[in-house]
C-alpha cells in the first residue's frame, strides 16, 4: 500500500475555504508531503490527501470527492473513501492503483468542485495539476517543484522522467489565472506565486 504511516497533527487555513496540512513522509526519505482541502460551491474536495488527525479532520467540511494529481499521490485516498464515501478521481492514463478509482479524468476535464485538470508532464506523462478559477484563483501543482523557507526548488531531476518537460510545465503555469500556488511538497505560496515561479526559472537558466 502507498499510504504513509505518518499523520499530520493539524490543518492550517490558508485563505477562507482553503486548508493545508503536511507530514514528513517516510516513504520518500522524510521529505514533506502536503495536502489540501478546498470548500467550493459544490462542496469540499481533498487534493492528494495524507492522513490528518481525526479531530482536525472533523473540523473540516465533509469531502464529496478526493482528487489525485498522479498515481504516486494515492496517500490516504482509499482510507478517506471508506470513511466518507467520497469518490476518488485518478488520471485515466495512470498505471494501476492500490484500489480501483471511482472516476478517471483526462487533460482539460472538469472535476468536482469546479476544478479543471491539465497535464503537467515532466515527473511522468500521467501527471496533472488542477486549476480553480474562483476567487483569487488556485493552482494545485503536482511534483513540478517543492517549497521551503528559501523559496521554490525544482524536484531533483533524477526522479523525473523528462526534466525539460518539467521546466516547460512550470513555464505553462505562468499563463494561468491564479493568485495561490498549492504544492504537493511544501507550503502554499499566496504572496505573488508567479514571481516565485519566475525566480525559480531564472535560477536554472
Amino acid at each position: 500500500m502507498t499510504e504513509p504511516r505518518e499523520t499530520a497533527p493539524a490543518a492550517e487555513e490558508v485563505v477562507p475555504g482553503l486548508w493545508t496540512w503536511n507530514i514528513s513522509n517516510s516513504h520518500i526519505g522524510g521529505h514533506t508531503s502536503t495536502s489540501q482541502a478546498l470548500l467550493t460551491l459544490e462542496g469540499c474536495v481533498l487534493v492528494d490527501p495524507v492522513r490528518l488527525d481525526e479531530t482536525a479532520l472533523g473540523a473540516l467540511p465533509r469531502p464529496l470527492a478526493i482528487l489525485l494529481t498522479a498515481r504516486c499521490h494515492q496517500r490516504a485516498a482509499w482510507r478517506y473513501r471508506r470513511q466518507f464515501g467520497a469518490e476518488v478521481w485518478l488520471p485515466e492514463d495512470a498505471s494501476a492503483a492500490d484500489e480501483q478509482p471511482d472516476q478517471t479524468y483526462a487533460d482539460g476535464q472538469g472535476l468536482p468542485g469546479g476544478l479543471r485538470a491539465f497535464r503537467t508532464p515532466g515527473p511522468e506523462w500521467p501527471h496533472y495539476s488542477f486549476l480553480y478559477e474562483a476567487g483569487p484563483g488556485i493552482v494545485f501543482c503536482s511534483d513540478l517543484a517543492s517549497g521551503d523557507a528559501a523559496g521554490l526548488h525544482f524536484i531533483d531531476p533524477a526522479y523525473h522522467e523528462d526534466p525539460a518537460a518539467t521546466r516547460a510545465s512550470v513555464e505553462h503555469l505562468l499563463g494561468l489565472p491564479f493568485g495561490i500556488l498549492c504544492l504537493a511538497h511544501g507550503a502554499p505560496v499566496a504572496d505573488d506565486p508567479k514571481a516565485a515561479l519566475r525566480a525559480l526559472l531564472a535560477e536554472t537558466d
